[in-house]
């Protein structure tokens, strides 16, 4: 997805309406001849390029099955998972879902998804990276088809860089840091003019997302391995808050920076985002876009092992539909079939800028002459680390972000930070089993 940056907010709200694709609402068909099954699918693809790249393929299944037909209805990302569970408390879920898995631990407890069949699992196990069948799974059981990818890297600049005498992207984070302090300038006053890492306090994509695929870099994780408490208290989440920290004490980091616009306009060195942003940094930058490169994410020593933070997507089968077997074969059909050695899924991310778990789809639809900053996103499916999708996850990746923005804005030390964030995020965790 070009995914827009409204879609990485994570307010809930309830949503004011539901947006349908065609002219009349779906009706759940009986299969009788004469009265097709309808499947309905709700999704974020509310509006632009997005709810027209999610159209076509379904325009393309309609076209090519008479007896089951599938229907889109759209929200906006920000009400998409209060829409999932009050139309399931009302009766009225949907066929199909494609939830952010970050919520998938969530869904499956309150009932709502449907663990994939055996079949549809195995190909999904045998057709995607381990972060994408990470992320569609709770529990070791696979609930749906990985749809949208997105792994983190570093973004840079490279006019800031090159001015600075930097002489290309940090590998570690002794570089990362001084190419930082290098790159960073302030007016007479004490006011930001650039910073030489981008730490924002904007959205989770730059407060929660780049501290997690730091963490990751450092062989840490937020969550552990059973997903009843937190593990970033550990020297990796130590190691990761205080390079925060520094960075915002030297005056490197401003975090009340919205970096999306800053780094755009040429205010910001280096930033740690997904590959989500490369179709709205070229959008935003026109002929200055040539300056931007993509590098993967430092680590703390040369001789590190590569990692990063994976978030994705997936379309799963709600537990209420009434004809589940006809919208595993939909789903089968838009993720696995290959039309010209893509899956339909693939070609529909690859349309918009974006990524899915499938590497061997990406590189043939990417090839020679796609945009190379794409290109680390891709080599990064393989080391990735999916986000914990543990049944508290929403609110745990909240508490995180609040005591992040505490350590930033010097509320609270690094042990402080390290100790709130264990012990409210291990009662949010644990209290969620």
């Amino acid at each position: 997805m070009t995914p827009s940056l409204s879609r990485r907010h994570f307010a809930l709200a309830l949503p004011s309406a539901l947006l349908t694709a065609g002219c009349a609402a779906p009706h759940q068909g009986t299969g009788r001849p004469g009265d097709p099954v309808v499947l309905t699918l709700l999704s974020h693809y509310a509006s632009g390029e997005l709810k027209e790249a999610l159209q076509g393929p379904v325009d393309e299944w309609n076209a090519l099955h008479d007896r089951v037909r599938v229907r889109t209805k759209a929200v906006e990302f920000t009400d998409l998972l209060t829409t999932f569970m009050v139309r399931q408390a009302a009766g009225q879920g949907t066929d199909i879902l494609h939830p952010y898995c970050l919520w998938n631990g969530q869904l499956v407890r309150a009932g709502v998804l449907r663990p994939a069949p055996p079949e549809h699992a195995e190909e999904i196990g045998r057709a995607y990276g381990a972060a994408a069948v990470g992320s569609s799974s709770v529990g070791g059981k696979v609930y749906g088809y990985p749809t949208e990818m997105q792994t983190y890297a570093l973004y840079y600049n490279r006019r800031l860089l090159r001015e600075a005498g930097v002489d290309g992207p940090p590998r570690t984070w002794p570089e990362l840091e001084e190419a930082a302090y290098r790159t960073a300038r302030q007016d007479r006053y004490g006011n930001t003019l650039v910073q030489g890492f981008g730490l924002s306090t904007f959205d989770d994509s730059t407060t929660v997302g780049q501290t997690l695929a730091l963490l990751n870099a450092a062989g840490g994780r937020f969550v552990s391995a059973d997903g009843r408490s937190t593990a970033i208290d550990s020297p990796a989440g130590r190691a990761v808050f205080d390079l925060e920290r520094r960075l915002v004490d030297r005056g490197a980091s401003a975090p009340g920076v919205n970096v999306y616009q800053a780094f755009a306009s040429g205010q910001v060195a280096m930033v740690i985002s997904a590959g989500w942003w490369t179709t709205n940094l070229k959008a935003l930058m026109g002929t200055a876009y040539q300056e931007v490169g993509v590098a993967p994410v430092p680590l703390p020593e040369s001789d590190g092992r590569r990692a990063t933070l994976s978030t994705g997507f997936m379309l799963g089968v709600n537990t209420a539909s009434e004809h589940p077997r006809e919208a595993w074969e939909f789903l089968r059909w838009l993720n696995a079939d290959k039309v010209r050695g893509a899956t339909r899924m693939s070609a529909l991310q690859a349309s918009v800028g974006s990524l899915t778990g499938r590497a061997d789809d990406m590189r043939t639809l990417l090839g020679a002459g796609g945009d190379p900053n794409l290109h680390p996103f891709l080599d990064a499916l393989a080391y990735a680390v999916p986000e914990p999708n543990v049944p508290g996850a929403q609110q745990a990746k909240s508490l995180l972000r609040k005591n992040i923005e505490a350590l930033w804005t010097g509320q609270q030390t690094v042990d402080e930070a390290l100790r709130s964030t264990r012990r409210q995020v291990d009662q949010e965790v644990s209290r969620s089993w």
